[in-house]
């Protein structure tokens, strides 16, 4: 598979890369790295929405380039410059060839890709700082949009007795199923799909993708929650959650527990 790479000069601006980073993320873009005053954001080539990328980075009035890339050329030099990620004193995310982590509850090895979902994005991390306050203790769990599987892989080192991880995407199936071999993950099955519609019925909802996929899929999302289950959402900007809190209310009396935020970004965390 070929990937289009955005080259978008942004001199440091960390502020303007975050705008960036949500606005790409909106139209799919499925990865994101800044380099030397540059933010690198991947889409596959087929799903390249060029006339959008356009309009949007000229009225932020930007420099940038775009390059067709072989998913091999960049994924090595991202691989590459992979940190470790520590999420409080709760988990420690890194790849294989980073020395263990022994200064959290728990660690996370991955395979470091551009899958979505690595910790170093906003939306992970707050993800994974709303999860160390839930029972997951035999729980049965629903992660839509599982990316790399961190979410599923942190839910079943919580004590999940059922994971049903599902992506559109089918490097992230392969990224996510390397993922779980690694970690020993023996209570999670993979499934290539690109809607949440299931007949199975979960205590816990895990959906960290974006504002529209959301919306598209809040129907089947309270269709397979289980009474008193939680839905966790994230891939959210703050100016998104009157949106997402109307929406979800329409069908289903539920309670708002929690919403953090990080760099703009939001996490929730629903009782329905």
């Amino acid at each position: 598979m070929s990937y289009i790479q955005l080259k978008i000069k942004v001199s440091g601006n960390d502020e303007l890369a975050e705008l960036l980073i949500a606005q790409l993320t909106v139209l799919e873009f499925e990865g994101f790295e800044e380099n030397a005053g540059f933010l690198m954001a991947y889409i596959s080539q087929e799903n390249y929405p060029s006339d959008d990328v356009e309009t949007l980075l000229n009225n932020f009035s930007v420099p940038f380039e775009v390059k067709l890339v072989a998913q091999q050329n960049w994924n090595a030099q991202w691989e590459a410059n992979f940190s470790p990620v520590i999420v409080d004193d709760f988990v420690a995310i890194r790849a294989n060839f980073h020395a263990p982590i022994t200064t959290t509850q728990h660690e996370i090895v991955i395979t470091p890709k551009m899958s979505f979902g690595t910790g170093h994005h906003a939306t992970t991390y707050l993800m994974l700082q709303l999860m160390a306050s839930i029972d997951f203790q035999q729980k049965s769990v629903f992660d839509f949009g599982t990316g790399t599987g961190i979410l599923a892989i942190m839910a079943e080192k919580l004590g999940a007795t059922k994971i049903l991880a599902v992506d559109c995407d089918e490097w992230s199936i392969a990224n996510s199923a390397e993922n779980f071999e690694i970690n020993k993950i023996q209570n999670c099955t993979l499934l290539k799909a690109s809607t949440a519609e299931t007949n199975e019925q979960f205590n816990i909802i895990l959906a960290n993708v974006n504002r529209n996929i959301i919306l598209e899929n809040l129907q089947y999302f309270v269709n397979s929650i289980s009474v008193n289950g939680l839905i966790l959402l994230s891939g959210l900007l703050v100016s998104d959650v009157s949106e997402i809190e109307n929406a979800l209310k329409k069908l289903k009396k539920c309670t708002l527990q929690k919403l953090i935020e990080k760099d703009g970004w939001v996490a929730m965390q629903w009782c329905v």
